[in-house]
This record gives structure tokens, sequence and C-alpha cells, in this order.
């Protein structure tokens, strides 16, 4: 038995043409699993996805609307009559300055970055259950189990990571306890992934800024993309059968003090 494989698995990742997604899709694919991409662009997910559009599927779907939500999910499981993973990833964010966030912006964020999740926890429970389990896996952050450094961010203000996102990633991973708990006996396993410094292309421009996250890491480096992967497949395949309520943090040694 191949532990690992993950053939004929039906796994939906959410904001799956992003930075982190994006790769992460490939890699779940590339060991066999059929993949529905749920956002709100298809020409996002196009660009990404061209030449796999046949076999890597996108879903329109937002995250903010639970109708959308059932939906999307009543499609997929029409189509294979069950879904086996699905992986929270997308999120929606806005303001910046910690002292200068409104209250609109502040519960705009907090519906984005974890209530979404909650609602698409709610949502897919139902299917598992119809198939007797399945996983759950959250994509949080370091910055949900610490404050950032703010050193490193002196002469960098346009990268600061704002207060909201760290809280609403902190509650992220306490649902993923609470839900890995609550629905443990019904075969279910609940887990979640931090990454750690994963910048995106356009911030990887700025190579000072970039050394300041290496600095900081145990490895001296940055995090690339597809060093996720083995994360997304561990968490999505028979090998973690008897892991629920984890953290697993991918972060090259950033937490460790």
């Amino acid at each position: 038995m191949n532990l690992f494989d993950l053939h004929g698995k039906v796994i939906i990742v959410t904001g799956g043409y992003g930075h982190i997604g994006n790769t992460i899709c490939r890699g779940l694919y590339d060991h066999g699993a059929i993949i529905y991409v749920f956002g709100k662009s298809e020409d996002k997910f196009k660009s990404q996805f061209y030449d796999e559009t046949a076999t890597i599927y996108f879903k329109s779907c937002d995250i903010s609307n639970t109708l959308n939500i059932q939906q999307s999910l009543l499609e997929v499981f029409e189509q294979h009559q069950r879904i086996n993973v699905f992986i929270n990833n997308a999120f929606y964010l806005r303001g910046q300055n910690p002292l200068c966030i409104s209250d609109e912006d502040w519960q705009y964020s907090i519906d984005g970055t974890l209530n979404s999740v909650y609602r698409c926890i709610r949502e897919v429970v139902p299917y598992f259950l119809k198939n007797s389990g399945g996983k759950i896996i959250n994509i949080s952050s370091m910055y949900g189990l610490i404050s950032p450094d703010f050193k490193i961010y002196d002469n960098h203000p346009d990268f600061l990571n704002p207060p909201q996102y760290g809280a609403a990633k902190a509650g992220v991973i306490q649902l993923t306890k609470y839900f890995a708990q609550y629905l443990g006996h019904y075969n279910i396993q609940v887990n979640a992934i931090s990454p750690g410094p994963f910048p995106n292309e356009s911030v990887q421009l700025d190579q000072e800024f970039v050394q300041e996250l290496a600095n900081r890491t145990s490895l001296k480096r940055i995090g690339k993309t597809d060093e996720l992967v083995g994360s997304a497949i561990f968490l999505s395949s028979a090998a973690s059968n008897f892991i629920t309520g984890h953290n697993l943090v991918v972060d090259g040694g950033w937490t460790i003090t």
C-alpha cells in the first residue's frame, strides 16, 4: 500500500490559484488526486493552470456566501459522489496600519480569514458523513502562533503583517482543534498547516526585505512554495489517518524561539 497515493481522491482547495494554493494543487494532482479549485476568478485560474485545465477543475465559489458554498459543494458531490479532502486556503483582508484599521476593515478581514473557514467546515461536513469520513486541512500561519518581529519591517512598512490577520489565523488553529475533537468519532480528521516566510513574487523583488526574513529563520532562507506540498500530501493521504488536531508548522525554524 502506498500511504501517499491520492488516486481517485476528490480534493477541494479554496483559493487554489494563489501563490501557495496553486503549488499545493499541482502537488496533490501529481499524486493522483482529482482537484477542484474554488474561487471567484476563472481568469486567474486559467492563468495558473492553462496547461492542466482538463484535470484540475475550476468551480466558481465565493467563500463569503453560504449559499454559494453550498451550491459549489453540491455540484462536486453530484459529479463524483464523494468529497474526500477539503483545504481551507483562501482568505480576504484589508487594512494594515495597526492603529488605523476601521471597524469595517477589521470585520471584513476577520470574516475573510476566520469566519469563512468556519462556513466551509460547516458546509462540507455533511458530505463527509455520507462517505463515513474525510479530511479537513486549514491553512493558518506562523503569525497565528507568534507576533511579528517588528524590526524586520522598520524599513519595509508596506509589508507589515496586520493584527487582524494573526488574530484570525490563531482562531483558525483553535477551530482546527475544536473540530478535530468534535468530529473525530465520525472518522473526520481536522489538521492545520502554518506556513512561515513564503513571500510572493512581488515581495521577493525587494531583496533587502527577503534577506531580513531569511536571517530570522534557522535555515537562513525563505521558503519555496513546493516545500509546502509534502505537508498537504501527507495530511491528505492515508499516512495521516491517526493524526488530528495537529498544526504542522512549516517555517524554517522561525517559531523555535
